[in-house]
């Protein structure tokens, strides 16, 4: 079993400006084998290449969007898989299971060439927790100490949407989120699911997700 670890390295640079340079892959010796290496609350963090079912429902929602798009001519969304994002304001890098956004900016992305988006570029950020990695997906906890998440990043940089797939069999479901309160780095729940529901977005997005095979990681 994939299981996320902690170590403690002495860098040459900050984990995100390393990040931001594209250097920091290289310094930790990640293998070129889907391992991604994101800065969270500006610590850096290795997760695993996900697992077939997480890729899936990755996969499910990009149809929903494409079927969207083939239904309606004028359908303005757009969604790409696991990109750079640049939280300059925060420090962090992350690299989202999936983005939404506007077809006007990812023309604008694509004549770029972008290297990394900025927070203002998406419309919505879409994850699917695993269980190696989860907690950096969902909103803070109360512990030892209140540990900066990538939900709680997104709420601070102004994503306006979030969709969480939560895989965990303690708790799965899908919610979404809105209205971030970037002083808080929280948001508002706008919608809850269960697996099997149809999970149909609200506007601006107005499309529809089938969720039929969608299931908790095994315990």
């Amino acid at each position: 079993m994939a299981v996320e670890a902690v170590g403690h390295w002495t860098l040459p640079d900050s984990p995100y400006a390393m990040w931001v340079r594209g250097e920091l892959d290289e310094y930790l010796r990640i293998p070129d084998d889907g391992t991604r290496v994101e800065v969270i609350g500006g610590e850096f963090v290795v997760s695993p290449a996900p697992v077939y079912l997480h890729a899936g429902i990755l996969a499910d929602i990009q149809d929903a969007v494409r079927y969207a798009r083939v239904a309606d001519a004028a359908f303005s969304w757009r969604a790409v898989q696991a990109v750079n994002l640049d939280l300059v304001d925060i420090g962090d890098g992350y690299i989202p299971d999936m983005v939404v956004l506007h077809k006007d900016t990812d023309a604008k992305l694509r004549a770029e060439d972008a290297l990394h988006l900025q927070p203002q570029d998406l419309d919505l950020v879409i994850e699917v927790t695993s269980s190696s990695n989860a907690h950096n997906d969902r909103r803070p906890v109360l512990g030892r100490r209140l540990k900066p998440t990538k939900w709680s990043g997104y709420a601070r940089t102004g994503v306006p949407y979030h969709l969480l797939v939560e895989r965990d069999p303690r708790q799965p479901g899908i919610t979404l989120f809105g209205e971030p309160d970037r002083g808080e780095g929280s948001y508002r729940v706008l919608g809850e699911w269960k697996f099997g529901e149809p999970v149909r977005l609200p506007a601006p997005f107005g499309f529809e997700i089938v969720t039929d095979t969608w299931k908790p990681w095994t315990a």
